[in-house]
C-alpha cells in the first residue's frame, strides 16, 4: 500500500510514517520545506524510506502535483494549524489551512479519480475539542453530541469535517473523519502541556525550580500517541466511508493529576501552583470521548497508559542529555 501523509513532517505525521513504514507500506510525507522537518521520531533508516513531497495545503497546484506524484492508496490529511493560540492569532490563515486546505485536497482527489488515476480512502483528521463545552454529565461524549465550538481551532476543524463529508456524499470519494482528542508522546511540542510538565519537573530535579504551575484544572481524554496512529491505520481500512469516529479512551484525567504523577516519575517534588499566565479563558471544563464506535468498528483497543507517555518523554529527555 502507499500512504500519503499531508502534515508529514509533524509529530503525528512522522509517528504514523513510522507505523506504516515498520509494517511494510510506501510512505509519502508532504508537508512544507524541502526535506523531512519537525521532531526526531524517524530514524535514519526510516528517513531514507519515505519519500518527502514539498507541499503548501494553502496552494492548490502543489496540492494537486503532490497527489499526481504519489497516486496513493490511503491518504492520511494532518496538514494544519495544530496549536489553538496559534489559531487565535491568525484566524484567517487557520481557516485558510485547515478548512479550505481539505478542500483543496480532495479536490486534486476527485480530479484524478475522473481521470481513473487514484481511488483512496482519505482519513480527514479532526479534533475532539470540535464538542465545545458540555456537562460533566454527558461524558463521554459520543459522535452524535452536538458540535459547539468555542475556539478558532475547533471552528475551523468543524468546517474541515463539514467540507469532507459534502465531497464524501456529493462525490463518492471514500472520505472517513476522525474527531481525535488529547494525545502526546516522544516528539510533542514543548508547548504542549505533558512535555511541558515534564520539562518543568526536571527543572526542579536539577534546583533550577521549586514549584509547578498548571492553568486551568481542565479534565481531557489522553492518548498514547502510538494508539492513536494504529487506529488512523486501522480506520483506513476498516472503517466505514461518510462517518465520524472519536479516536478517545473514554477515560478522563485532570491536568492536576497529570502533573503530580509527572512530579512523582521524575522524582522530584514541588508544590503545584496556578498561575494566571497560564489561564485560558476559552478553555472547557471537560472533554472526554466515547470510543464505543471505533472499538465495534476497527476492533482497536488502547495499549498505553497516561504513565507510558510520562516515561517515554522523561526517557527520551534523559537521553538527549546524556
Amino acid at each position: 500500500m502507499r500512504a500519503l501523509i499531508t502534515g508529514g513532517g509533524g509529530f503525528v505525521g512522522q509517528w504514523l510514517a513510522k507505523l506504516l513504514l515498520g509494517r511494510g507500506d510506501s510512505v509519502d510525507l508532504a508537508g512544507l520545506g524541502a526535506t523531512i522537518p519537525g521532531p526526531e521520531v524517524l530514524d535514519a533508516d526510516e528517513r531514507r524510506a519515505a519519500r518527502w513531497l514539498s507541499m503548501d495545503v494553502r496552494d492548490a497546484e502543489d496540492v494537486d502535483l503532490a497527489v499526481e506524484r504519489s497516486r496513493p492508496d490511503v491518504i492520511f490529511h494532518l496538514a494544519g494549524v495544530s496549536f489553538p493560540p496559534d489559531a487565535e492569532r491568525a484566524p484567517t490563515t487557520t481557516y485558510d489551512v485547515n478548512s479550505l486546505g481539505v478542500i483543496r485536497l480532495l479536490g486534486a482527489v476527485r480530479r484524478r479519480a475522473h481521470a481513473g488515476a487514484v481511488d483512496p480512502t482519505v482519513v480527514v483528521i479532526g479534533s475532539g475539542m470540535q464538542y465545545g463545552a458540555h456537562p460533566a454529565e454527558e461524558m463521554p461524549l459520543r459522535e452524535s453530541a452536538a458540535q459547539l465550538p468555542v475556539t478558532t481551532y475547533a471552528a475551523s476543524k468543524v468546517a474541515q469535517e463539514v467540507a469532507a463529508l459534502q465531497v464524501c456524499r456529493g462525490s463518492g470519494i471514500r472520505v472517513i473523519c476522525t474527531r481525535s482528542f488529547n494525545h502526546s508522546g516522544v516528539g510533542h511540542g514543548s508547548h504542549y502541556l505533558l512535555p511541558s510538565l515534564v520539562s518543568r519537573a526536571r527543572e526542579i530535579v536539577a534546583g533550577r525550580a521549586t514549584s509547578l504551575a498548571l492553568g486551568n484544572d481542565v479534565v481531557r481524554d489522553y492518548l498514547h500517541v502510538s494508539d492513536v496512529v494504529r487506529a488512523y491505520a486501522l480506520l483506513a481500512e476498516r472503517g466505514t466511508p461518510g462517518e465520524v469516529y472519536n479516536v478517545a479512551s473514554g477515560r478522563g484525567v485532570s491536568a492536576h493529576e497529570l502533573a503530580r504523577n509527572v512530579l512523582l516519575r521524575a522524582g522530584a517534588r514541588a508544590d503545584i501552583t496556578t498561575s494566571p499566565t497560564l489561564v485560558r479563558a476559552s478553555d472547557i471544563p471537560i472533554n472526554i470521548g466515547s470510543p464505543e464506535k471505533l472499538i465495534r468498528d476497527t476492533g482497536w483497543q488502547p495499549l498505553k497508559t497516561h504513565d507510558d507517555i510520562i516515561d517515554d518523554i522523561l526517557d527520551f529527555a534523559h537521553a538527549a542529555t546524556d
